[in-house]
This record gives C-alpha cells, structure tokens and sequence, in this order.
C-alpha cells in the first residue's frame, strides 16, 4: 500500500513540475523588461521627424561694378538759331555782282532767301539758266533756297521762268506765297505782284490767307519778305502803299520782321506802323535789300524813320533767328566796306 503511495507521490509531483515548468520559463524570460504602459483613447500614430535637406555649398556671385546714375536729360529752352542770308535783285548777265555776292552765300551756312527779281531782265527760263544757275543756281546755294518773286520775274507771262525753275520751293504757281517755320520762327513770303493774282489789299486773297495762317500758327516771333517796299527813301522806285494792308496783318498779329528790294540799295528802318508812325513797341524793323548784284540804284531825300543807307555796296544780309530774339549783319562783297548790324527782341 505504501509502494503505491509513493507512486502516486511520484506521479503528482512529475505532473506539477509539467505544469509549472513553463511560467517559470516565461518569468525567467521578462526578468528585467519595462512593464508596458496603460493606453488610453485610440492609438496615435507617432509624426515622423521630417529629413532635413542638405544645406547646398553657397554660390560664390561675381562682383559686378556699381550701376551709374543715369545723366538726366536737359530739356531744351528753345529751338536753336535759325540762319537765313540773302538779297534781292540779283542775277543780270551783264553783271558780275551776282557771283560776288554767290561767293559770300558759299561760305554762310543756313537757309538763302530771295527778295524778288532774280533773273534780268523779263525772268525767261534762259535768263535764269545762263544768268542765275552760275551764281546763285549753284548746287550748294539753289538746293537751300526759298525765293520770293518780283515784277521783272513777271516778265514772263505767268513767271513761268521763275515758278519752273525753283519748282515746289517757289510755292503755287497761282499765288506765289507760302510759309514756313524756321527754328522757332514763322516766315512768311509774300507776292507783292499783287495784279497778278489777285490783289494785295484787305480783303484779297493773299491778305485773307497771310492772317488765317499768323491765327492758325501763333507765334512769339514773326518775318516777313517780298519783292516791293511799303517804305523806302530810293530815288527809282521809293514807298509802295500796294502792300500796306500785308504790312498791316503782320502788325496786327506782333511781328518782328519785313526784308524787301526792288531798290538796288540797302536801307533800314527803325520800328513803324503800316502807316509809317514810329512804335518802339510793337513796330515792325523794315530792311530793304536790293543788293544782290545786277546794279546800283540812288537815294532821294531820307523819308521818315530810315536809320541806315548805302547806294553802292553788293552784298547780303545775314539774320540769326534765336528764340525770342534776332541779331541782323550786312556783309559786303570782298573789296567793299559798307556794314551794318545789330539786333532785336521779339514782341
């Protein structure tokens, strides 16, 4: 009984270490390990540290020299000068005044103006060909040239000689006046042959046209040329009342400026009214210039305001047209004396 006792004892014993033989392996194997923590709520998924990107080595940049200020630009005062030369009464073939005075035209620089009777002695497209072209038709004078015509142009029927030889330059064949700018300037050329086309008096077309254009085109500083003087002290041909109502306008609308000829002589008058009444103020200086070579003419007794005269000299008159402003000189052919200059300011 004992002997199965102990059996049984045995067999108990064999069957506990069975079972407790894995706990204790078990135990054995969390010796030491972190219990792990209670979790509450819904598990969070953990932010992953973000990669930080390699710093790429610096870009060495080329010096570069420092940007200049830039220049500011100057805005003009004015128009520049505006050079006219010229005369009238010109181109005679038997006469050599004309090349003298086309040699003085070669050596100023700026625009040549005519003051009417350009070829002697009925205008012909003959005359001036074989009178004018050697002189003043030269290519460096002709191509710069503004002309006005006068009576002996006219001496072709229609001035079909002068309008066919300068062309567009001379305007209209019909009217035979025009106007420019020059620099600041407004120019005006007149017709004095006023039968020719039209009339010159108030109320003609040309008087009409002349204030419409000063309305239109205002400007500080007024000139104005053609052929036959409205005042003049020569002993041939002297004053024209034909064109005072164009002398009229111009002073109505504050010109500076008339050039005329007809005259073989050089005269020029102090500031006046259409009318011939000295007006410092608002008058306008005439210079009568019949010197550019075909023959001299005289003086009678001085009329009023006539400031300076010369009888015998070729030559041109030079004009220097500033803003606001003009200075004036007389230059004689090589071998003459006779000067005469000065200068104005506009109205």
């Amino acid at each position: 009984m004992s002997e199965r006792l102990k059996r049984v004892a045995i067999a108990i014993i064999a069957l506990l270490v069975v079972a407790v033989a894995p706990i204790a392996i078990a135990a054995s194997n969390g010796a030491g390990a972190k219990p792990p923590t209670a979790s509450h709520g819904p598990k969070r998924t953990p932010t992953p540290t973000p990669t930080k990107a390699p710093t790429a080595p610096p870009t060495t940049q080329p010096t570069l020299p420092p940007t200049p200020a830039p220049t500011p630009t100057v805005a003009p005062t004015g128009a520049l000068p505006f050079v006219l030369a010229g005369a009238g009464d010109i181109a005679s073939c038997s006469s050599t005044g004309d090349e003298a005075t086309a040699t003085l035209l070669d050596s100023i620089a700026g625009s040549v103006f005519t003051l009417g009777d350009n070829a002697y002695s009925s205008g012909t497209t003959t005359e001036f060909n074989t009178c004018y072209g050697p002189s003043w038709g030269r290519t460096g004078i002709k191509s710069r040239t503004r002309p006005a015509p006068g009576n002996h142009d006219y001496g072709t029927a229609g001035a079909t000689g002068y309008y066919g030889y300068f062309g567009l330059a001379a305007g209209d064949p019909a009217k035979g006046y025009y106007a420019y700018d020059a620099g600041g300037w407004r120019v005006y050329v007149l017709n004095s042959n006023c039968s020719s086309i039209g009339g010159c008096a108030t109320g003609s077309p040309q008087e009409q046209w002349l204030r419409s254009d000063l309305a239109a085109n205002p400007r500080s500083c007024v000139l104005a040329m053609w052929h036959q003087p409205r005042f003049s002290s020569g002993s041939t041909h002297g004053s024209s009342t034909a064109t005072q109502a164009l002398y009229q306008a111009l002073y109505d609308f504050g010109a500076e400026i008339v050039l005329a000829a007809h005259e073989h002589n050089y005269e020029r008058f102090a500031p006046q009214t259409a009318t011939g009444t000295p007006d410092s103020a608002r008058g306008l200086v005439e210079f009568v210039v019949g010197t550019g070579g075909a023959s001299h003419y005289g003086f009678g007794t001085p009329i009023a305001n006539s400031v300076v005269r010369d009888g015998t000299t070729y030559g041109v008159l030079r004009l220097v047209l500033s803003a606001n402003s003009w200075t004036f000189s007389f230059l004689p052919v090589a071998g003459q004396t006779f000067t005469d200059s000065g200068s104005g300011t506009c109205h």
